[in-house]
C-alpha cells in the first residue's frame, strides 16, 4: 500500500498526467467539439471513424479525460499534504536548530560586526538564542512549494468547474434578428456566411451580445473554434442551416410579406387555395429527357436550389419544383421564391460570475506561488563571536553571497 500511496503522489506521476491533460486539450483544439457525428463523416472522411469510436469528438466530457483529471486532482492533493507536513515540522524547530549548527566560517570580530550590520540593512529578523544570534528572512518562502502545488491542484478543479458548470443553450438564429436569453441578454446576429471569397467552407456569424444592463461587445465575428466572450457569455459557432425565402403579395390590397421557410407551412389567404411549402433541396440533377434527380444533401453553399411545393386550388392539388425566381399566382395572392436564406447554429454558453472570479483569484494564488518559490527564498543564518553558518531549505545561494561580500573577513581555524 505504500508503494502505491508513493507513486500516486510522485513527481513523475504527476508530470505524466500533466502531459496526458496538455495532449487532450491539444487534441481538443484541433478537432472540433461536440458536432453532429455527420458532421464528422462530412469533414473527416478518412479519419471520422476513430474520432466517434475514440470519443475525439467530445474528449473533454470523456470518461477517460475525467479520469486524468480526478487522478491529476489525487495527485497534487496527496503531494501537498507531504509537503505542508514536511514544512511545519521544518519551521517548528528551524531557529534552534540552527543555533546548534557548527561555524562554516570563522570570522574576524571585525567581521562578525560587519555581517551584523549587513544582515541588518538585508531587515533580517534577529534573535538571540544561546550564545548565538539567528538571523531570518522571508521565512514564508519555504511555503512557495506548497502554494504552487495548492495553486495547480484549485486550477484543476475551478477549471474543471469552468468546462462542466456552464449553462448550454443551442440555438439557431436567423440574420438580422435575436436569441433572446432568460436573464435577458440580446445576441443579436448580423450577418452569417458559409464560405469565404475563395469559395472556401468558413462558417462566420457576425454577433453581438448585449447584457441586462445596456453595456454591449463589440461587433464581432465568431468561426468554427473562434468563439466570443462577453461577461458570463461565450458563443461558439456551431453548425448551420439553410431556410426557404418567399414573398408573397396581395394585388388586391397591394399587401407584401416575407416569409422565411423552415418547416412544412400552407400559405393561403382563405385557407383553401395556396402553396404547402414542402421542402427545399440543394441541388439537382436533370437528364437528357428532362426528368429531375434532387440531391437531398451537400456540404456548404446551395449552388442550385429547388423549392419542392403543393399548390392547392379549387379542391385540386399539383406538385411543383419551382426555382429563385419563379412565381406562382393562386387563391388571389402571388408567390415569389427567392434565394435562399443561410442561417447560423450558435452554441451560447453562460458562465456562474463566481467561477470566472475563482479563476482570476486562482490564477493571480499561482502567480505569487511562483514569485515566492523562485524569488523569496528563505535566509536563515547563524552568527556568534567565532564565525557564521547558513541554515534553511535552500542555502546554497546565500552561502556564495556572503562567502564573497565577507572573504576578506574570514581567518583560519586555530587549530590548523
Amino acid at each position: 500500500m505504500k508503494k502505491v500511496l508513493s507513486f500516486l503522489r510522485s513527481m513523475r506521476f504527476g508530470i505524466l498526467l500533466l502531459a496526458l491533460v496538455a495532449v487532450c486539450s491539444v487534441v481538443g483544439s484541433v478537432i472540433p467539439q461536440e458536432h453532429e457525428a455527420m458532421w464528422y463523416v462530412q469533414n473527416y472522411e478518412g479519419a471520422y471513424a476513430p474520432i466517434l469510436k475514440l470519443g475525439l469528438d467530445h474528449i473533454f466530457s470523456s470518461w477517460y479525460f475525467i479520469a486524468i483529471l480526478v487522478m491529476l486532482c489525487l495527485n497534487l492533493i496527496l503531494c501537498s499534504i507531504v509537503r505542508i507536513k514536511s514544512v511545519v515540522a521544518a519551521s517548528k524547530s528551524e531557529r534552534e536548530r540552527a543555533a546548534r549548527l557548527p561555524d562554516a566560517v570563522l570570522l574576524t570580530p571585525e567581521g562578525a560586526g560587519r555581517l551584523r550590520d549587513y544582515l541588518a540593512r538585508m531587515r533580517c529578523q534577529s534573535e538571540k538564542i544561546g550564545e548565538s544570534e539567528i538571523f531570518t528572512k522571508n521565512s514564508f518562502g519555504r511555503y512557495g512549494s506548497f502554494l504552487t502545488h495548492l495553486s495547480i491542484l484549485l486550477t484543476v478543479i475551478v477549471g474543471a468547474a469552468a468546462l462542466y458548470l456552464p449553462q448550454v443553450t443551442d440555438q439557431t438564429c436567423l440574420p438580422g434578428e435575436s436569441v433572446m436569453m432568460p436573464d435577458g441578454t440580446e445576441i443579436h446576429v448580423y450577418d452569417f456566411s458559409i464560405e469565404d471569397a475563395s469559395g472556401r467552407l468558413d462558417f462566420t456569424s457576425e454577433i453581438r451580445i448585449t447584457l441586462p444592463d445596456g453595456r454591449h461587445s463589440e461587433t464581432k465575428q465568431i468561426r468554427v473554434n473562434y468563439p466570443m466572450s462577453f461577461g458570463p457569455y461565450k458563443v461558439y459557432q456551431q453548425t448551420y442551416g439553410t431556410a426557404g425565402s418567399v414573398t408573397v403579395k396581395n394585388p388586391a390590397n397591394g399587401g407584401e410579406d416575407d416569409f422565411t421557410l423552415t418547416d412544412t407551412v400552407f400559405l393561403s389567404l382563405d385557407g383553401v387555395s395556396g402553396v404547402w411549402y414542402q421542402a427545399l433541396y440543394p441541388d439537382y440533377l436533370q437528364d437528357p429527357s428532362g426528368n429531375v434527380t434532387l440531391i437531398s444533401s451537400v456540404s456548404g453553399h446551395y449552388a442550385n436550389p429547388v423549392y419542392e411545393v403543393i399548390v392547392a386550388e379549387g379542391g385540386q392539388y399539383r406538385s411543383l419544383l419551382v426555382f429563385p425566381g419563379d412565381e406562382i399566382e393562386t387563391g388571389g395572392l402571388v408567390f415569389r421564391f427567392n434565394d435562399p436564406v443561410e442561417y447560423p447554429g450558435l452554441r451560447i454558453k453562460r458562465t456562474p460570475g463566481a467561477v470566472n472570479a475563482l479563476l482570476i483569484a486562482v490564477f493571480a494564488l499561482m502567480t505569487a506561488a511562483l514569485y515566492i518559490t523562485f524569488f523569496c527564498d528563505v535566509v536563515l543564518v547563524k552568527l556568534d563571536a567565532e564565525g557564521y553558518a547558513v541554515g534553511g531549505p535552500k542555502p546554497e545561494r546565500m552561502r556564495v553571497e556572503l562567502g564573497a561580500e565577507f572573504e576578506a573577513y574570514e581567518r583560519k581555524d586555530e587549530s590548523e
